[in-house]
């Protein structure tokens, strides 16, 4: 390594630092200076919050590129020469000079995708590696072969860089890849954002991150759609979330909404698990029609013969079937949503009973005409309307429902599915709600609709007053106006008070408060909010019903899907691209698909390969792992009742650098975690401790230094798949009885 070159770089990545310090020093005045200020009215409070909420959001930036903020340089054949990192800062001359280029620019891109066979205008590509805020190794690539300048350290490509970062210790938390994004994950982070981009790959290829650095690029790229819409990322579950939730804010990006399914229905937590059977059925497209059967039963009408009698001081009034059945029909020709359509059921109703009343209040013995006016039969009908009686007996044939109360009924009485599947999803009273739920609910809240009618007319009752009351601000301005600039010969005023530019509407409106959440805040709280962009993890294991959640919150359908039909475990899941998306996009989807390994070595991943040949697929093909680390995996048989304490002394004998998971079925965790020290069972483990335990779905997009696998023949194909491909160095196998069929018979015992 050159040690003047070595020392050029260390200079100027302490110069960036230092003027990383002053924005970031700046930006916390900022911050500071604007909390401090106490405006005058709601528009300078406003001014404020707004100062206060960009000032913050450019800080967090700034705090999260604090590691590896420089990362790359290129040397163009042209003389330019740009430094890359991960956001981009400049010069606080009067110029702006650039001092690094964001890693999302354009003039970036050949950092990633320039070969000596398509150098891109580059001289030379150099790798920049800090711990911290010093440089500690510089790594060339000469792509110019033309170029007899050497420095000493080249080499003829980026292997050095990604195998080292390949092989660093875990930490608990995803990293990102900024600095070793090969050309195919290059080409579909920066894929146009429009339509549906469906990307493709095994374990270890890297799918999660470059979902996670295409949203950062679709951020920096269109920013001003994409930061009034938000961008929503969907995982699999909330450990998952965890895992990766610092990626975005390392490449400079705040403004996203992570959910897994079980979190995208607003004021619902769905901590509840279902059997297998029971997340089939509730996933099924067909839920959706039965849902909509279900609610039409809602819709009752009395039986013939036996009318509802309401209690009326001038006597019963009677809600028979044909009352109800016409007033049904008026309300399901609207052909608006339940809630929506409730009103028409109970105007036809009142109608009819205030009809009913009048017949009998004014009728003429002798056949004359109804002895009541207009007047009188519009005040009777007032009286019925305002009766709680009367509302008590819409609410028995047409209710008001809410999506929680219609699903939890529901549930407690399944209708419409045969007796098995019935059988699977009944939920007593009071459980928990599941993620298989969730889009049951969102589905309830389409076919109910959202009757804010009162809200709405509450709301319009006070901007009136909020209006009177500005009215009358501006009465009191012209009234106290002054004289002393008045002049005869002079009929323009000179000075202009509040009555001379705004009337009292748009005086009220600049007093209204304002919503000042982020974008990804505001979508978390509302269930119709219309993404600008969608990414879903593990999109394979998806039902038919989260679908069509997921597509109501992406009019446009601009998703990119990240996923491998060959891990597809969940009982509901679609599995097959071709099946989740014809109902919405038919075939207009682009289709990608990552083939190389860089998480699992080749020893690993030769035995896991196994698994879906030995049970059916003999012509499976993994992808192609990207190194070996010379250690193969073990398998080790313990006696029954010893499993725990065998585990416990695996753990205990393993290296102890980067993380170790345990994964297990469900039911030993209790057990094993008795003899893991530190080590709690539960639905979040936090995954930054030395020693996670976790079951295979909770394992899947998560990677780890060591894993030891128990119990592999409980596990079905698919889980057994997922288990044997989450280590990066480590692979061992603990069991009582026999391997399953699916592992090699030759596997090395320890």
């Amino acid at each position: 390594m050159s040690t003047e070159e070595l020392r050029e770089e260390q200079q100027f990545v302490s110069g960036l630092y230092a003027r990383l310090d002053a924005l970031r020093e700046e930006a916390e005045s900022a911050v500071s200076a604007s909390l401090q200020q106490v405006g005058n009215g709601l528009q300078a409070r406003l001014e404020r919050d707004v100062l206060v909420a960009e000032r913050s959001g450019l800080l967090a930036a700034l705090d999260s590129s604090e590691n590896g903020l420089c990362f790359g340089r290129l040397a163009f054949r042209d003389g330019r020469d740009h430094h890359i990192g991960r956001i981009g800062i400049r010069a606080s001359d009067t110029e702006r000079t650039p001092l690094v280029i964001d890693w999302r620019a354009d003039v970036a891109r050949p950092f990633y995708l320039a070969t000596g066979h398509t150098p891109m205008g580059l001289r030379r590509r150099r790798h920049i590696t800090t711990r911290g805020r010093e440089v500690t190794a510089l790594h060339d690539e000469i792509l110019d072969l033309d170029d007899a300048t050497r420095t000493g350290h080249e080499g003829a490509d980026a292997d050095e860089v990604l195998l080292a970062a390949l092989g660093s210790a875990r930490t608990g938390r995803m990293q990102d890849i900024v600095q070793t994004i090969q050309a195919e994950q290059d080409r579909i982070i920066r894929a146009p954002h429009r339509g549906v981009l469906v990307v493709e790959g095994g374990p270890g290829t890297g799918k999660t991150v470059v979902a996670l650095h295409r949203a950062a690029y679709l951020l920096y790229a269109h920013r001003e759609l994409l930061a009034k819409r938000a961008v929503l990322i969907v995982g699999p579950n909330p450990a998952f979330l965890g895992y990766i939730s610092d990626v975005l804010p390392a490449l400079g990006e705040t403004g996203v909404l992570l959910a897994s399914l079980g979190e995208l229905f607003p004021g619902v937590t769905a901590t509840g698990r279902d059997t297998p059977a029971a997340a089939e059925v509730k996933g099924r497209a067909e839920l959706a029609d039965v849902l909509r059967r279900a609610l039409e039963d809602r819709q009752r009408l009395p039986e013939p013969g036996a009318p509802l009698i309401i209690e009326h001081d001038d006597g019963d009034l009677v809600l028979d079937w044909e009352i109800a059945y016409e007033a049904r029909a008026a309300a399901r020709e609207t052909e608006l949503p339940h809630n929506l359509a409730r009103p028409t059921f109970a105007f036809h109703v009142i109608d009819a009973l205030t009809a009913q009343l009048a017949e009998r209040i004014g009728h003429d013995p002798y056949g004359g005409p109804n002895f009541l006016g207009p007047d009188d039969i519009a005040q009777l009908g007032k009286g019925i309307a305002a009766s709680a009686e009367v509302h008590a007996a819409i609410e028995e044939l047409w209710p008001a429902l809410t999506p929680q109360r219609f699903v939890t009924d529901y549930l407690e009485e399944p209708a419409h599915l045969a007796d098995a599947d019935a059988a699977a999803v009944r939920r007593a009273p009071g459980a928990a709600w599941t993620p298989a739920d969730v889009p049951l609910l969102d589905e309830a809240a389409e076919l109910l609709g959202k009757d804010d009618s009162a809200a709405l007319a509450r709301a319009e009752a006070e901007r009136q007053r909020q209006v009177a009351y500005a009215q009358g601000v501006l009465d009191v301005s012209y009234a106290s106006r002054t004289y002393e600039f008045e002049d005869k010969d002079d009929e323009d005023a000179e000075v202009l008070l509040a009555h001379d530019i705004m009337d009292a509407e748009r005086m009220a409106e600049r007093h209204e408060e304002a919503d000042h959440r982020g974008a990804a805040e505001r979508a978390a709280a509302d269930r119709t909010w219309a993404f600008g962009h969608i990414i879903v993890d593990e999109a394979q294991e998806l039902s038919a019903m989260a679908w069509r959640l997921l597509m109501r919150r992406s009019p446009t359908r601009s998703m990119t899907l990240v996923g491998d039909p060959a891990q597809t475990a969940e009982a509901g899941g679609v599995g097959s691209w071709a099946d989740i998306l014809a109902p919405y996009v038919e075939e207009r989807w682009e289709f990608a698909r990552l083939g190389v390994n860089y998480r699992t070595p080749a020893e690993i991943m030769a035995l896991a390969a196994e698994v879906p040949r030995r049970a059916g697929r003999p012509d499976f093909e993994p992808p192609r792992s990207v190194r070996a680390t010379g250690v193969e995996p073990w398998a080790r048989r313990v006696a029954c009742g010893a499993l725990a304490g065998a585990v416990a002394e695996a753990v205990a004998d393993a290296p102890r650098e980067g993380r170790l998971a345990v994964i297990a079925p469900r039911d030993l965790h209790a057990e094993l975690a008795v003899k893991l020290p530190g080590v709690t069972a539960g639905e979040l483990p936090d995954l930054t401790r030395p020693v996670v335990l976790l079951d295979p779905r909770q394992a899947k997009g998560l990677e780890f230094d060591t894993v030891f696998v128990v119990e592999p023949s409980r596990l079905d194909v698919s889980d057994l798949y997922v288990a044997l491909t989450r280590a990066t160095q480590r692979l061992g196998l603990l069991h009582t009885g026999p391997l399953p069929d699916t592992l090699p018979p030759g596997l090395a015992a320890d």
